[in-house]
C-alpha cells in the first residue's frame, strides 16, 4: 500500500494508442511457460523483426523471462512497438465447472496466491522499468469465466487491480471473454481503466457467415453496459486446424482464416476499435497431445515462421505455409 510519504500514482486520463495489433507469444517445439523453457532472446529478436514489417501494439501474457526479453529487444533494437504487457494469475479458488481440471489443493492455491503476488510484483516492476514501451498493463486473463482452470473471485481481482493502480501510472484492464463482463464483473469494471474482451465465434459453432456480426454482438453487448469505459477487444481469430473439439472441424481451414480476418480487420479499422488479432505464431505445446488439437493452431504463422494464407501478401518472399502440414512435435 501506499504511505503519506508516498502518493500514489496521477493517472492521466484513458489515452490508448491506434494501429495494427497482434497477441505474441513465441513459444516454438520443445518450449512452454509450464516447463520454464522459454524462447531465446535471438528467437525472439527474430520474432519481433518479423512482426515489425506490419504491427505495432503488441499483447504479452505474463511477466516471464519470456516478456523480459521481449521488452530488452525491442528497446537494444529501437523497434516501434508499444505492449500491454500482461499479468498471469493462477487459480486462488478451485472450479469444479471446469471440463479440464479446476480442481486443486488447499496447499496449491495458497502458493498459487503467493506467486500471483510476486507476478503483480514483477508486472510492477517491469512496466515502470519499460515505460517508454509499455502502453498500458492486463492485471490477469481468462481468470473468472465459468471454465477456467484459474479461476480467480471478482473480489480478489478488485483488490489486485486497486494493488496494481496504486503502483503505475499506466491504464490497467483485465482481459475476459464477452460473457462474465455481461453479468459478472461490474463492480471490477469500476476499478478498470478499460474493458478488454475476448469473442471467438469459431469456438462457439458459428459458421464464416455469421462470425463477422457476431464478434460485433459480443462486443456491443458489453460495450452498452458500460458506456463510460473503452472497450478492446484483446483476443479474436480464427484456427486453421481442428480435431473437433469445441467447433466444426471443417470450418478450421486456412480459408476461412483469412476471410474472417479480413473481415475483422475491415470493420475495426473503420470503427476504430483496437483490436488485438490472436495470435502471431501457432503454439505446438497449447491443449492436447494431439496433433490437431485446435488449441496448437490459430497463429498466422505457423510454428516454423511460414505465412498462412491470410497474410501471405505481406511476406511475398518467404516460404508459404502448407493447409496440410500440421506440427506434430508438442512440447
Amino acid at each position: 500500500m501506499t504511505t503519506p510519504d508516498q502518493p500514489p500514482p496521477v493517472h492521466a486520463p484513458i489515452s490508448l494508442p491506434h494501429g495494427p495489433a497482434i497477441c505474441y507469444s513465441g513459444y516454438r517445439r520443445g518450449q512452454s511457460p509450464d516447463s520454464r523453457i522459454y524462447p531465446s532472446v535471438d528467437e525472439i529478436r527474430e520474432d519481433l523483426h518479423l512482426l515489425a514489417r506490419h504491427w505495432r501494439l503488441l499483447r504479452l501474457y505474463d511477466c516471464s523471462a519470456h516478456a523480459q526479453r521481449v521488452l530488452q529487444v525491442i528497446e537494444e533494437d529501437q523497434l516501434p512497438f508499444q505492449v500491454m504487457l500482461g499479468a498471469y494469475l493462477a487459480a486462488e479458488v478451485s472450479n469444479p465447472g471446469c471440463p479440464w481440471g479446476g480442481l486443486h489443493s488447499d496447499d496449491q492455491l495458497a502458493a498459487n496466491r503467493l506467486e500471483n503476488q510476486a507476478e503483480l510484483e514483477r508486472l510492477v516492476q517491469l512496466a515502470t522499468q519499460h515505460s517508454g514501451v509499455v502502453f498500458s498493463v492486463a492485471v490477469g486473463n481468462e481468470a473468472t469465466v465459468d471454465w477456467t482452470d484459474h479461476l480467480v473471485p471478482v473480489e480478489r481481482m478488485i483488490e489486485h487491480v486497486r494493488w496494481v493502480k496504486a503502483r503505475l501510472t499506466q491504464p490497467v484492464t483485465f482481459c475476459e471473454n464477452y460473457v462474465p463482463w455481461q453479468t459478472k464483473l461490474q463492480d471490477l469494471v469500476a476499478e478498470l481503466d478499460f474493458i478488454s474482451v475476448h469473442t471467438y465465434p469459431l469456438w462457439e459453432y458459428k459458421p464464416i457467415h455469421e462470425a463477422l456480426a457476431y464478434t460485433q454482438d459480443n462486443v456491443v453487448s458489453v460495450a452498452r453496459l458500460y458506456p463510460d469505459k473503452p472497450v478492446v477487444i484483446t483476443e479474436a481469430g480464427w484456427c486453421t486446424h481442428s480435431n473437433g473439439r469445441g467447433m466444426h472441424a471443417g470450418d478450421a481451414v486456412p480459408e476461412l482464416q483469412a476471410l474472417y480476418y479480413q473481415d475483422l480487420m475491415n470493420w475495426t479499422n473503420a470503427d476504430g476499435v483496437l483490436c488485438f488479432v490472436f495470435e502471431a505464431f501457432d503454439e505446438p505445446w497449447k491443449g492436447s497431445p494431439d496433433p490437431l488439437e485446435p488449441e496448437k493452431h490459430w497463429g498466422l504463422f505457423n510454428v516454423d515462421r511460414q505465412p498462412k494464407p491470410v497474410i501471405r501478401s505481406l511476406y511475398p518472399e518467404l516460404p508459404v505455409a502448407h493447409a496440410g502440414h500440421v506440427a506434430n512435435h508438442p512440447a
